[in-house]
């Protein structure tokens, strides 16, 4: 057997791939299945092909009852559906006559059925039963998946997924990384599963397919796995040509050479540009001066002569000088032949604000102009967009209105709706941001783009997008996994119901259509997934704010009992560790609060105390090295009104903070309206502050050590949380 120096035997499963190419087959029978997975070390039971009820009683009588019977036909893919399986015979009359049925059972089920024969297969009657299994996903291209399986599979759906190829130490994730993982280490006294096996068994069908691209799906279910082995009882697999194609790409190199052109531009072109309010040509003109952009601005209109006292221009070819990007203005039937002269002046990027293509199902007209973009070198943003901006440039190229806040927030939407959103609640927050941009259809420039600019960006700290789908989320999630290193990428995935109705020809196949797919991918490439709109931006507005923890150990310091009860259930939803007091620091903070009071965590101060107590238990918070974060609940009293405790805790913390000593701080403020202007006020000072609320502070705190942990930033290897 030709195996090379990986212990795989490449050559065969080519040969049978050619096979089934040459009858044009989609689908492999189980005895290639078998020959298949075989080739990359994978353990099948014993089995043989039979042809008729005597040859599968001598192919029993060979490897030992009791056996399993299978029906064997390309057509027949969910054999038990077909009543193509029978399990458990034990005597060799039951063999002969249990293949009588399958083959009857079989034509019964479809009458134009190629039957091959019945297969005969040792049945193992011990481990527990698991899936192992890739698909070809539409957004992620090759995902393994792992979890419990058997005929329950896909009414559990304890599954978990990872890109392909994997590694060992993704493969144990997987394993460990189950609802179920505590059955498979076996509970109860029962026979665990061999982890570094299974591990194996994964990675070795990562390589499989990853050698072979067109094994379109695979699918062991269940793959029976003991202390001892690993064993894959039953095999599919789905051949498509298609499904070895891969999206088109740029490099980091090409895509930074034109999203700087793009972002920082020296000239702005308007396509389209006019001098009668209520146009878009006419309100992009406006933002871009308005909005204080420094560069060149050309509007371009071949019925002006001067557009808000400058210069129109018939055609952007007859702009003296270089444009680096073009705001296109126009009817979207104008744009092909514009997009060609705007290609032809050398133009980086074409800002698509018009609607009328993919989004409407005009997908003839999107491709044209993907395809004039493609032959001049142009990037296109959008179409059906807002436009974008680019607050270090002062530059809004938009209808919408222009941006001043200038911070290190860079925000993107997928959706016009939202894009708005996204502006208001930043100006009304008064966030900071370096850029907020549409992608609409996506065309072309994807999120894939801005994370590669935004990661070299000085003026940009954190990336928080909107989005429905990836064009290439194997290129998203492996750019995401290098920029979230050093600064945080946000994602609201909209869609996250369950898409898993969808017919699928294998158990595999079904699990990878829900959004389990985009929550693990996303997870292990370090993005932190928000699970709404509000919660995007907060995130987005107050992770910039809050230190580095440099530890898990999480204390509440709370004004009411309640409020202490109900940040510790948000504690445990977001995953932070609740500090367990050592005796000196109970004995230390028990000096500050009365003895009806309560030590331990949460430390209840009661709500009757004076200002002094606030500050010295924050201040010993902050003091004692052994306390990572502080989350702070105020409750309104006349002995120490709102405004006194976001005064005191701004200065005890600015105190520290001059010392070298900084710590997330949160804080959630119930009480009469004035807790509102008391949590801004913290909120202006760097204090992730509330008002009615336990949950959302914490939620932030949350997501910033989410993203600590995925960064290694804890003094601990990333887990991906």
């Amino acid at each position: 057997m030709p195996i090379d120096d990986s212990g795989y035997d490449r050559e065969a499963v080519r040969r049978v791939l050619d096979q089934a190419g040459a009858e044009g087959r989609s689908s492999l029978t189980a005895p290639e299945g078998r020959l298949v997975v075989e080739a990359y070390g994978i353990a099948t039971p014993g089995e043989g092909l039979a042809g008729s009820a005597d040859q599968a009683v001598a192919l029993a009588e060979e490897m030992g009852l009791p056996v399993v019977l299978k029906i064997v036909s390309p057509d027949i893919l969910h054999k038990t559906e077909a009543g193509g399986v029978l399990v458990g015979l034990g005597t060799a009359a039951e063999v002969a006559a249990g293949y009588d049925t399958i083959i009857a059972n079989a034509k019964a089920y479809r009458a134009d059925a190629k039957i091959v024969g019945v297969q005969v297969q040792q049945q193992l009657s011990s481990g527990h039963e698991v899936i192992v299994g890739t698909v070809t996903d539409q957004t992620f291209g090759k995902v393994i998946a792992f979890g419990l399986g058997g005929v329950l599979v896909e009414v559990l759906k304890d599954v978990t997924f990872r890109l392909a190829p994997t590694d060992t130490a993704t493969a144990l994730s997987m394993i460990d990384g189950i609802a179920s993982a505590e059955i498979l280490r076996g509970v109860r006294g029962a026979e665990p599963a061999n982890r570094e096996v299974l591990s194996d068994l994964i990675v070795r069908l990562s390589d499989l397919v990853t050698d072979f691209p067109e094994l379109a799906e695979v699918d062991l279910n269940p793959v029976l796995a003991t202390s001892t082995g690993a064993t894959a009882v039953d095999v599919r697999i789905l051949v498509d040509p298609k499904a070895a194609e891969r999206p088109e790409q740029f490099t980091d190199e090409e895509i930074l050479a034109s999203m700087n052109r793009i972002m920082r531009p020296a000239s702005v072109a308007v396509i389209g540009a006019s001098a009668e309010a209520g146009k878009i040509g006419n309100s992009v003109m406006k933002n871009l001066v308005n909005g204080g952009y420094r560069g060149e601005i050309y509007p371009i209109n071949p019925k002006a002569t001067e557009i808000l006292d400058r210069k129109a221009y018939k055609s952007i070819t007859d702009v003296p000088g270089p444009v680096d990007v073009a705001v296109f203005a126009i009817p979207a039937k104008f744009v092909p032949q514009a997009l060609a002269e705007v290609g032809a002046k050398g133009v980086a990027g074409a800002i698509l604000i018009p609607s009328g293509f993919g989004e409407t199902g005009n997908h003839e007209l999107q491709a044209e102009v993907l395809a004039v973009a493609r032959q001049y070198g142009v990037r296109i943003l959008g179409p059906n967009i807002y436009g974008y901006y680019y607050t270090p440039e002062s530059l809004s190229a938009t209808f919408c209105t222009p941006y001043d806040v200038k911070g290190g927030v860079a925000l993107s939407s997928q959706s016009g709706g939202i894009g708005m959103a996204i502006l208001g609640f930043s100006r009304s927050a008064r966030m900071g941001v370096s850029a907020i941009v549409g992608v609409g259809n996506k065309a072309d420039i994807d999120e894939d783009d801005l994370l590669t600019f935004f990661e070299s960006d000085p003026n940009t700290q954190l990336i928080a997008m909107h989005l429905e789908d990836l064009k290439d989320g194997r290129s998203f999630a492996r750019t995401a996994k290098r920029v979230s290193a050093t600064k945080p990428v946000l994602v609201l995935k909209a869609g996250r119901t369950d898409q898993g109705a969808k017919a699928a020809s294998s158990h595999t196949g079904a699990l990878a259509g829900n959004d389990k797919v985009y929550d693990d991918i996303l997870r292990q490439s370090g993005v932190i997934r928000a699970p709404g709109l509000n919660d995007l931006l907060e995130y987005a507005r107050g992770i910039p704010l809050l230190p580095t923890p440099q530890g898990e150990n999480v204390v509440i310091i709370t004004g009411a009992g309640g409020s202490g009860v109900l940040l510790s259930d948000a504690c445990v939803d977001n995953k932070l560790t609740l500090m367990e007091i050592p005796p000196d620091l109970d004995e230390a903070f028990r000096r500050f609060i009365p003895p009806f009071g309560a030590a331990g965590n949460p430390i209840d101060i009661t709500g009757g105390e004076p200002p002094s107590t606030y500050r010295n238990t924050i201040a010993l918070g902050l003091s004692d090295p052994r306390i990572h974060a502080l989350i702070l609940g105020y409750w309104h009293t006349i002995v120490t009104p709102p405004m006194v405790f976001a005064e005191l805790v701004v200065d005890v913390v600015e105190e520290f903070r001059a010392k070298g000593i900084h710590k997330p701080v949160v804080a959630s403020l119930a009480g009469d309206v004035e807790v509102e202007e008391a949590s801004e006020h913290l909120y202006r000072h760097g204090i992730v502050a509330y008002p009615y609320t336990t949950e959302k502070p914490v939620a932030v705190l949350g997501a910033k050590y989410r993203w600590a942990r995925s960064a290694g930033l804890l003094g601990g290897q990333p887990d991906g949380r």
